[in-house]
């Protein structure tokens, strides 16, 4: 296996996306990670020597957080992201992963490494935490601002594919975000998506409510990325306020800060649990490749991670199984 890395994507690259890289490269020898960027900056960072699965691909050019991700791609072609992507295209590399700009990686998925035929719109999966640890695989959660019913149908198909490739999880329970669990709520799209989604491919147990995502209320979450977007940053945003309540609470005085001490492991785990570095990156699925999208803040266990996922999803043959269920191949 070949996975091309976007060095030079996120908010601490590149020094913990070489990190996790050479981290990923000592755990897993038989996956040769080739580093995407400019050489002049990485080679300070690999001090001990570039280990024999690791090789260097120098690309002079940055996509930025701000940068505009169609005009970017089409005009910076020697940027780091890109050259990945063709790498893929290429078929020189079997998967990529970056922590760059959402907009751009998904801009680099359509016009670079390409669409899957069959497939209209590809779609970010992303595993929310659950309370058992299992979690659910959401998707869109961003990448489509705007959905049609047939790509939430599809997006089912896809990522119940991958919950059972990926995760091993047998016949996935997918379920359809809505604002009730009777088959008539919603609006027109989800009513529709409802009826196409029955008669998919799939173990489809019909609507679910946000309010029950985290006691893990199906395996697969389908959503359209603009409804998705916002349950997810609302999850983020709660889970960190909780949290800041709690060292609040916990340094009112001098009885609560031994209470705290008390419960500092059970804190730890807690935190560890809703911790996005635990589950790598989110792949964007019907593409011709693996494109696997890191968040933003990765560091170097979350790139380790996402190069994991990575591996899991090239050996169960992922791509070439969604193909195969979309075209009937």
């Amino acid at each position: 296996m070949r996975i091309a890395i976007d060095a030079m994507g996120g908010d601490h690259a590149p020094e913990q996306i070489v990190k996790g890289a050479l981290d990923a490269a000592a755990e897993w020898p038989d996956t040769e990670l080739l580093l995407v960027g400019d050489k002049a900056v990485i080679e300070p960072l690999l001090k001990e020597g570039i280990p024999s699965n690791v090789q260097l691909i120098h690309a002079d050019e940055v996509i930025g957080p701000d940068d505009e991700p169609v005009k970017a791609v089409r005009r910076k072609k020697g940027a780091s992201m890109v050259v990945a992507g063709q790498l893929v295209k290429d078929k020189q590399a079997d998967a990529m992963l970056s922590a760059g700009n959402t907009g751009a990686l998904m801009t680099t998925g359509l016009l670079v490494v390409g669409r899957m035929e069959g497939i209209e719109r590809p779609a970010l999966a992303f595993v929310l935490p659950t309370m058992d640890d299992v979690g659910i695989l959401a998707m869109d959660l961003g990448a489509n601002m705007d959905a049609k019913p047939e790509h939430l149908a599809q997006y089912a198909v896809m990522g119940s594919i991958y919950r059972e490739k990926v995760h091993g999880i047998k016949q996935p329970r997918v379920g359809l975000l809505n604002v009730g669990t009777e088959a008539k709520k919603g609006n027109e799209m989800t009513k529709a998506a409802y009826e196409l989604m029955e008669q998919a491919p799939i173990h489809f147990i019909g609507n679910v409510e946000s309010r029950d995502v985290l006691n893990r209320n199906c395996d697969v979450l389908i959503c359209d990325g603009f409804a998705g977007n916002i349950m997810l940053k609302s999850l983020e945003g709660t889970a960190g306020t909780i949290f800041t309540m709690l060292k609040s609470a916990f340094g009112n005085s001098f009885l609560t800060k031994i209470a705290a001490a008390i419960m500092l492991p059970q804190l730890k785990k807690l935190k560890k649990k809703m911790d996005y570095k635990e589950h790598g990156g989110a792949p964007l699925l019907g593409l011709n490749g693996l494109v696997v999208k890191c968040h933003g803040s990765s560091d170097a266990v979350a790139v380790k991670n996402a190069v994991r996922q990575a591996r899991i999803a090239l050996q169960g043959n992922m791509i070439e199984s969604i193909s195969s269920e979309i075209n009937g191949k």
